[in-house]
């Protein structure tokens, strides 16, 4: 798996452009079988963040395995205790990491909110390719 620009959907990407709290993320992401990975530059936009990731588990329980796997990795790499809501029912899953907001879905319920249509833009971003 490789994390490629979402605009021209050629050419690898790399995780060195990233800050090391979103390079944690990303790759714990990636190495738990996240789909659609997309990073969102929030810089300008809002205040919430620096960054939006988004992902797809293929069920509840995978999204609810994603959400816990990436709590402790972000615990364990020294980044403190996340915020967390929704992983009760796993359809869909926020995780304030402080800097990064992650929201992890259920693919249909990703396309039916589509975040990634909203918070964009023009800004930088990367999709995961399979």
């Amino acid at each position: 798996m490789s994390t490629q620009p979402a605009a021209s959907k050629s050419g690898a990407g790399s995780h060195d452009e990233y800050p090391p709290l979103e390079t944690l993320i990303i790759e714990a992401l990636e190495d738990d079988k996240a789909e659609d990975i997309t990073v969102i530059d929030l810089g300008g936009k809002s205040s919430i963040a620096d960054t939006m990731i988004i992902a797809s588990g293929r069920s509840a329980r995978h999204v609810s395995s994603l959400a816990d796997h990436l709590i402790r990795k972000l615990k364990a790499g020294g980044f403190g205790r996340a915020q967390v809501e929704g992983l009760a029912s796993a359809d869909w899953v926020l995780i304030d990491a402080g800097d990064a907001v992650v929201h992890l879905f259920r693919p249909e319920v990703r396309d039916f909110y589509q975040l990634e249509r909203i918070w964009a833009g023009d800004s930088r971003h990367t999709a995961e390719q399979h």
